[in-house]
């Protein structure tokens, strides 16, 4: 199964979750790491990567307003990240 390193940020979070994306979607933890990493900004989750000899990631930026407004979800915005 292919994993592409991913990080995730929500609209007004203040954090990033770091981990994985499998074929089908799912997040999970770096196959390094136990846990999906919890970082404080884009730059430490960046540098967690590279920490793991990661140096390209996916960036999945999320919101959930459009569904708390009654409206359909918005498209998650993907992009594709080298550091």
């Amino acid at each position: 199964m292919e994993y592409k390193p991913t990080i995730i940020g929500i609209a007004d979070s203040t954090h990033y979750l770091v981990g994985v994306t499998d074929s089908k979607d799912n997040f999970t933890a770096l196959p390094s790491l136990q846990d999906v990493a919890i970082c404080i900004s884009l730059s430490e989750a960046k540098n967690l990567l590279k920490s793991h000899s990661v140096h390209t990631a996916q960036l999945t930026l999320q919101t959930a307003y459009d569904e708390m407004c009654g409206l359909p979800a918005s498209a998650t915005a993907h992009e594709t990240i080298h550091f």
